[in-house]
């Protein structure tokens, strides 16, 4: 992939260097940080897989990764249910497609096993013992009737509704900060590319900028912006945008959408 990445870049900056002195652009920064930092510790399909789950986690205030066979996911739901809480349940087992993916990445997220999983307001609680408790010192009995904490919840899904009918009514979405360099960068590929992407810059909204900003970090997004979506998913960041285009797999996938 680094060598990939070096000849395209240096192929992509050949017209700008060949009569000139190069400075260094964003790009440069861009190729610089990729090649120095380059991980290969998870592939394309684990990170998609992670970024999967942290986006539904993050839509719903509580949230149970289940086996529908399973005895002690049996009992967590009942417990939940038991509080008067209503919990968005996802049966593993009854998911053919991604159900065993999904299993792995609660293994690495450190769910041992890997259900039930318990995620309270975009965060791990952890398995049955846990949230047991958790129960037994009270300790989720008084979370469920905090109200600053649910006001909290309620924020925060009302931002993440309002970011995933944003992202879901263009093709091409890119959070953006006018003052961002990379930022600067990704949009410009986009429009070398043809492509006009819809760009919301944060740092220009005074009033919903800064809480729409934590939602691609809840997402997964590292740093927050810039962060692009195409065809209502998330994509990433600079680095995984620059992985795709210089791969040859971007200009295919803006065409899927």
């Amino acid at each position: 992939h680094q060598k990939h990445f070096q000849a395209s870049y240096h192929l992509l900056h050949s017209h700008k260097t060949s009569n000139l002195s190069h400075t260094p652009t964003c790009l440069d920064i861009i190729y610089h940080t990729f090649r120095n930092n380059f991980d290969t510790s998870l592939t394309f399909k684990d990170q998609y897989i992670m970024e999967r789950v942290t986006r539904i986690v993050s839509q719903r205030a509580v949230v149970i990764f289940s086996k529908s066979t399973c005895c002690m996911c049996h009992t967590i739901k009942t417990l939940f249910y038991d509080l008067g809480v209503n919990p968005t349940v996802h049966e593993l087992d009854e998911d053919p497609r991604a159900g065993k993916e999904i299993e792995k990445a609660l293994v690495r997220l450190g769910c041992s096993p890997s259900v039930p999983a318990v995620f309270i307001g975009g965060e791990l609680v952890g398995g049955a013992n846990e949230v047991m408790t958790l129960h037994l010192s009270s300790s989720l009995h008084t979370f469920r009737n905090s109200v600053d904490i649910y006001q909290y919840l309620s924020r925060k899904h009302i931002i993440m509704e309002r970011v995933t009918r944003i992202v879901s009514q263009r093709a091409v979405v890119i959070f953006s900060k006018s003052t961002c360099c990379m930022c600067h960068t990704i949009k410009t590929l986009f429009y070398d590319l043809g492509v006009n992407p819809t760009v919301h810059e944060l740092d220009e909204d005074p009033r919903a900028g800064k809480e729409i900003e934590k939602a691609p970090v809840r997402l997964g997004c590292s740093p927050s912006v810039p962060a692009v979506f195409i065809g209502g998913e998330l994509i990433g960041g600079a680095n995984e945008v620059m992985t795709l285009h210089l791969s040859s797999s971007l200009v295919p996938l803006l065409k899927q959408a």
